[in-house]
């Protein structure tokens, strides 16, 4: 039998050390963005971040590669259901996912919302307004953050408000940058209350997408939608354990840097898609490390109406002591040199310092 990860000192889990070599390879493959991020994160909490998203990655791709959406959607509810009765598929992303669920004590709700967002995909679905958008954002992205948060041991409502509008800034960027990529597939992310705004009708221009002021106009809007929710989110940061807030910070700054290319792209997003460079994205690792110091927190109880129902699953979860983690510094000179150091010099090996996505 393969060695068991435990994820506690009393319960061995599901998990075995090769699937989480299987969780490290998806991140690495579908994310290079949050990958990097996640460097910065403690051991245990990394781990567990790998895992959660290892579960969404492969839902996500079962669903949008199937020739069959719906039969897809259908699979990844029972398997669902099988990990919330802990007995999970003998499958890498199923085992883990299961532990996570059972040690963080994860609503169903929450990766019921994402499921919802996969459906919505597999439908076309087509949005009204920003606020029909952003729960759509919600559902595929403010689902991870929530379930982020919980894994650092969090349960404060106005923290998870604050991953939640992280989740929305980064899912709206998303959808700036690929505005002509969704399009060739069918897809259209952008408020059609703001496309007619621009005189665009929206059908019309999804049946020849082109590259115009007027588009250029709604996809700007789109992204100062994504930098107010980038700053709201910046002082939920300072609220969770010390040793997290660089990985989160740093997924933050590198996010809000697709949207600075874009605009050096005159926002044509119809024709190319927005990259930051590993070394760029280096910079912005390094800041997130110094910046992470000096984050303010914020007693503020604004919160996106649209995730009000997200918060609401985690109310009344039994509150738990923020992870605990080796308390050393963030920068530890031992050795060859230093934590970032490291991270730095072997990503730059591994990317060959060339722009990733």
């Amino acid at each position: 039998m393969a060695p068991r990860i435990a994820l506690n000192f009393t319960d061995p889990g599901h998990t075995t050390w090769a699937d989480g070599a299987a969780c490290r390879a998806s991140i690495k493959t579908g994310s290079r963005s949050f990958h990097l991020a996640s460097m910065l994160l403690p051991a245990n909490v990394r781990w567990s971040a790998h895992a959660m998203y290892a579960f969404c990655r492969f839902a996500d791709d079962a669903v949008d590669e199937a020739d069959n959406p719906a039969a897809a959607l259908s699979d990844l509810k029972e398997r669902l259901d099988l990990i919330y009765n802990c007995n999970p598929l003998p499958a890498p992303a199923d085992r883990a996912f299961a532990d996570i669920v059972e040690r963080f004590q994860m609503p169903r709700s929450i990766p019921d919302a994402l499921m919802q967002g996969f459906q919505w995909d597999a439908e076309d679905r087509r949005y009204d307004s920003l606020s029909d958008v952003v729960s759509y954002c919600v559902r595929v992205a403010s689902t991870v953050g929530v379930m982020m948060t919980l894994v650092m041991g969090v349960r404060n409502r106005q923290t998870l408000a604050r991953a939640c509008d992280l989740g929305i800034a980064m899912q709206l960027t998303n959808i700036a940058r690929d505005v002509g990529e969704d399009a060739r597939r069918g897809r259209l992310y952008l408020p059609r209350d703001w496309l007619a705004d621009a005189g665009i009708g929206a059908e019309e221009w999804l049946r020849a997408p082109v590259h115009d002021e007027a588009i250029n106009h709604v996809t700007g809007r789109v992204l100062q939608a994504a930098d107010r929710y980038y700053r709201r989110c910046r002082s939920g940061i300072a609220h969770l354990p010390a040793r997290c807030r660089p990985a989160i910070n740093a997924a933050r700054l590198i996010y809000a840097e697709i949207g600075r290319e874009l605009e050096r792209l005159q926002l044509n997003s119809v024709d190319h898609r927005a990259v930051t460079s590993t070394p760029r994205k280096l910079v912005l690792l390094s800041r997130a490390v110094v910046d992470s110091a000096l984050l303010k927190s914020s007693n503020s109880t604004e919160e996106a109406a649209e995730a009000g129902f997200l918060l609401d699953a985690v109310e009344g979860l039994p509150s738990r002591d923020p992870v605990m983690v080796e308390p050393k510094p963030l920068w530890n000179f031992a050795g060859s040199g230093g934590e970032m150091i490291d991270i730095m010099s072997r990503v730059s090996e591994r990317q060959k310092i060339r722009p990733v996505d």
